[in-house]
């Protein structure tokens, strides 16, 4: 597969994880508690989110051992920013699983970031891609 084959898939299961962890970010502050939409979302995250995530991390680091990119400290700190995202998705799927099974479980007060954090966090990864500062 070409370097611009690679990069396109990346970028689609990019878009389709942080799709699905804003969903789950937002899912908790939804009311009244749906266990139909709970299922359902628990689904597409184990079916979509998930494998997307763990596609773009391949992709990913495929490109940069293809790039020669493993000494340039922007793809660094895009990778401890990429790390501290998937970090989230697991924190995020760990409460919609738990969320299932509770009658009305209250989302702890940091969750309520996770939305405005994941933003964020892609908004600083797509800068650094894009401009590569040294």
């Amino acid at each position: 597969m070409t370097y611009l084959w690679i990069k396109a898939v990346h970028l689609v299961a990019v878009m389709a994880w942080i799709g699905g962890m804003l969903v789950l970010a937002l899912l908790p502050l939804q009311e009244p508690r749906d266990r139909r939409l709970l299922d359902i979302v628990g689904r597409w995250d184990r079916r979509v989110t998930a494998p997307a995530m763990l596609l773009a991390w391949c992709l990913g680091l495929t490109m940069a051992l293809q790039a020669h990119w493993l000494s340039s400290p922007w793809l660094w700190i895009k990778l401890v920013i990429a790390a501290a995202v998937s970090a989230t998705h697991g924190v995020l799927s760990g409460r919609l699983r738990r969320a299932a099974d509770a009658a009305r479980p209250k989302p702890p007060v940091l969750l309520r970031f996770a939305a405005p954090f994941i933003l964020i966090a892609v908004t600083s990864i797509v800068v650094l891609v894009v401009t590569k500062p040294a």
